[in-house]
């Protein structure tokens, strides 16, 4: 990544020591992206290229130490929003089969007054209405938690990415 100094990657309306800044969010965006490139398990590393190295000494270790933290903070944040997931998908899973097993008593129970056509597509309607309370619940187990998962992986990827800093002058140093 190339930014001509330092502030750059860092929020500017974050009044936070470095260390514990956010991000700019573009800079956040392009090394999320980069990231997801590469299997999550992937050791990364993450080269920042300084068209104007701070006077005040080789900034790598705070460089590294603010990309470490603020994609740790990230990593639990996903891990906090997958643990409501799945506490929801348990909720819903509880509330989708006392439902179905509502919906399938009322179809037993009429099944035998269904004397009519109206009668079988009622009894019809609430089995596939239970049928249905079950979507989200499954939804949730099946398909939502993965994104979660990998994004997880991958900001936890990120927090331990070897850094490098690399000035103007072409020296670099990796933490």
């Amino acid at each position: 990544m190339r930014v001509r100094e330092l502030a750059q990657l860092f929020n500017s309306m974050d009044p936070t020591p470095f260390h514990h800044k956010d991000l700019d969010p573009n800079a956040e965006q392009f090394i999320e992206s980069w990231a997801l490139e590469f299997p999550p398990d992937s050791r990364l590393h993450i080269t920042l290229h300084l068209e104007k190295m701070p006077p005040d000494g080789d900034p790598t270790e705070l460089v590294a130490e603010a990309i470490h933290n603020y994609f740790a903070y990230k990593a639990e944040l996903v891990r906090r929003e997958l643990n409501q997931l799945l506490a929801q998908g348990r909720v819903s899973l509880l509330i989708g089969l006392a439902f179905l097993t509502a919906c399938l008593l009322m179809a037993e129970a009429m099944a035998a007054l269904a004397t009519s056509t109206f009668l079988n597509i009622v009894r019809e309607s609430i089995t596939i209405g239970g049928w249905v309370a079950m979507w989200r619940p499954l939804e949730i187990f099946l398909y939502d938690w993965w994104p979660l998962v990998r994004r997880r992986r991958t900001y936890a990827g990120i927090s331990r990415a070897q850094i490098r800093v690399s000035g103007g002058d072409k020296s670099h140093i990796e933490v």
